[in-house]
């Protein structure tokens, strides 16, 4: 996947959330608390199956985006899912044109 995969814990991204999004007090912990994830791509860590996404009975309910600014990785675009649940973050400036 690359060096960020390798590199990258989410809670790097907590003080930034509580600075970025104080309106969503519970982000920073849950960043904090998430996890590794699943290294989808080069851009993409998932904390939650997307099978059957936003379908009755699925695990991932998506409620909100929420975008963030790293000094070291960039845009990262959190998707919150319902009941505070991370479902997974996206690096913006990995994407390649």
């Amino acid at each position: 996947m690359g060096d960020l995969s390798d590199r990258f814990e989410p809670a790097m991204l907590a003080a930034v959330a509580r600075d970025q999004a104080p309106e969503f007090p519970w982000l920073s912990h849950a960043l904090e608390n998430c996890g590794a994830g699943t290294w989808e791509s080069d851009v993409y860590v998932r904390y939650v199956s997307g099978r059957a996404a936003n379908l009755p009975g699925a695990e991932w309910q998506f409620e909100k985006n929420v975008v963030l600014e790293h000094p070291d990785f960039g845009t990262v675009v959190v998707d919150v899912l319902t009941a505070h649940r991370l479902g997974g973050l996206e690096f913006l400036s990995r994407i390649q044109a």
